[in-house]
């Protein structure tokens, strides 16, 4: 290993400087910049998967798996997703000339990129964190922590996230006091559902106000009622009398399922002690959050999302706010006080039921939210709106991108001229849902109204050490 690090080190310092290809004559100091940051990035990403070698430890191989960035400095980290984020406005602006818009703007973008905004907390960050439990490095069964290796590969080892940058303490101490109790059970984990067992997931989710929440995943199997209660006794005296109390857990949450992944509604969260929900302070606001709510993981970074789609909304005394998959009503709620009217979307029942708590608390009154699927609600919503009210649009789907009737209803909307699509994933299906907003007017896809323009794109580093980030793209027409 030291020979490559030695070489590695030689040719850093062998590498021409950005001031030595600036004075190059006849060469474009942008263009050499630009391979050059290429080139380190290649260098640096075969590195690390020189650590995933057998010779690595299995926290190198979890740490470049899940935080595949963590070697680099931050703000090489962030050019890394300057340059990712280039590339995508870069395949959309080709995509929509196959369509036949003219997009392309300098460089190849379908619209100018700022730079990446930084997150305000770089390490511990995360508000949210799911532990899976399998086999560990030394084969036990009930080892908690996150995923190296694939399922299709058959070759899932599950090692223990302690020294992971992107986790707080908190859910360290939460995980290994969850490995501890299940350690203890005589109960099996639950690795294939197939082959039995009951122990499963962990989530643990905390906020600046110093709440923290634990939700264990349990498989049921074949027990009955009885034997469901001695397990759910078993699980809140250890967190409440036993060992378990250090965590000091505001809510211990147990939910029943059969499934990979449940809704509240598909099968309730059980709460063994504590508080039904924790609350975190968002720009002055007070949020309450339910086990299975959505909030942004990066509170610190949020605020600034938040506080940038306020300025890019740009809107007046008489806009409406269309908060489409609004969560808890974070961003809605966020800009109640610059707008007429909020309107927020969103399919987890139990978070509308927040959001409408939160509106309350905090003493707001022009909101409304609606519980149930976007492409069931927007439609009907949007069918009678007064064309002379004008609407702001912001949709921060999941990674499955926004359903196509409800790409329609925006598109369709002769009122909506601004609309904000936040993505974490634009490359995914959120390229998908942009170039139907974009592409030229489809009546064979029922996509009638005028197209929207890529106009502004911003990236928000909501995952420090990933390679993750937020983009914010801005639409208008």
């Amino acid at each position: 290993m030291a020979l490559p690090c030695a070489l590695r080190l030689l040719c850093r310092h062998l590498r021409p400087s950005s001031a030595l290809l600036s004075s190059l004559p006849g060469q474009d100091h942008s263009l050499l910049v630009e391979k050059t940051t290429a080139a380190k990035w290649k260098e640096k990403k075969k590195a690390r998967e020189g650590c995933s070698l057998p010779g690595s430890s299995w926290e190198e191989r979890l740490a470049n798996a899940v935080t595949p960035l963590w070697r680099l400095p931050y703000q090489e980290q962030l050019q890394v997703k300057y340059e990712s984020q280039r590339k995508i406005l870069q395949t959309l602006a080709s995509r929509l000339e196959e369509l036949g818009i003219d997009a392309q703007k300098p460089g190849g973008l379908c619209c100018p990129l700022q730079p990446v905004v930084p997150s305000p907390v770089i390490n511990g960050y995360r508000n949210k964190s799911t532990f899976s439990v399998n086999r560990g490095p030394d084969g036990n069964l009930k080892t908690v922590g996150l995923y190296v290796g694939t399922g299709r590969a058959r070759n899932i080892v599950c090692v223990k996230a302690n020294h992971m940058e992107n986790i707080p303490p908190k859910h360290k101490q939460v995980a290994q006091c969850y490995e501890e109790f299940i350690r203890r059970s005589p109960l099996d984990s639950c690795i294939l559902f197939h082959e039995g067992g009951h122990w499963r997931e962990l989530v643990v989710r905390t906020t600046s106000c110093g709440h923290t929440m634990a939700i264990v995943t349990f498989h049921p199997q074949e027990l009955g009622q009885e034997a469901l209660a001695t397990q759910k006794a078993l699980l809140k005296e250890f967190f409440v009398c036993g060992p378990g109390t250090v965590c000091a857990l505001t809510s211990l949450y147990f939910q029943e399922s059969t499934m990979t992944r449940c809704s509240h509604e598909q099968s309730p969260f059980q709460l063994l002690h504590g508080e039904p929900h924790i609350f975190e302070e968002v720009l002055g606001l007070k949020f309450r959050i339910s086990p299975d709510a959505f909030f942004q993981v990066n509170t610190g970074g949020a605020e600034v999302l938040y506080q940038a789609v306020g300025e890019l909304s740009q809107a007046g005394g008489d806009t409406v706010l269309l908060d489409i998959c609004c969560g808890t009503g974070t961003i809605g709620l966020s800009l109640a006080h610059q707008m007429s009217k909020i309107i927020g979307i969103e399919v987890v029942e139990k978070a509308i039921e927040d959001a409408r708590w939160n509106a309350a608390f905090n003493g707001i009154s022009n909101c409304e939210f609606h519980s149930g699927k976007a492409e069931a609600v927007l439609p009907q919503l949007l069918s009678s709106w007064e064309d002379a009210q004008p609407l702001v649009a912001v949709v921060n789907p999941s990674r499955a991108g926004l359903h196509y009737r409800v790409v329609q209803a925006i598109r369709n909307c002769k009122s909506i001229r601004r609309l904000l699509y936040i993505s974490c994933k634009p490359e995914g299906e959120a390229m998908r849902n942009l170039l139907e907003l974009c592409c030229p007017p489809d009546p064979g896809k029922k996509l009638a109204g005028e197209p929207f323009a890529p106009t502004l794109a911003i990236p928000f580093d909501m995952f420090p050490h990933t390679v993750h980030c937020e983009l914010v793209l801005l639409l208008t027409r």
